[in-house]
């Protein structure tokens, strides 16, 4: 699995632990629907700065997020 993969597949499992479906989530983190999904998906390469918008909306920190099992 290579990274885009891998952080689709997290952002993916804290907006279902969450449960918010990607249009919510779009809404709340100023972010567009097609574009979180094709993130998830791991079609597109995600900027540093939507990486945040997701990561702060879903409740977590870039550290956090990134101090994963997916990760390691």
């Amino acid at each position: 699995m290579d990274i885009k993969e891998r952080i689709g597949k997290h952002i993916k499992d804290l907006r279902t632990n969450k449960g918010l479906t990607q249009e919510k989530l779009s809404y709340e983190s100023d972010v567009d629907k097609t574009y979180i999904s094709e993130v998830e998906n791991g079609k597109r390469n995600i900027s540093v700065v939507n990486l945040e918008k997701l990561i702060t909306t879903l409740g977590s920190t870039v550290k956090d997020f990134f101090n994963h099992e997916d990760f390691e």
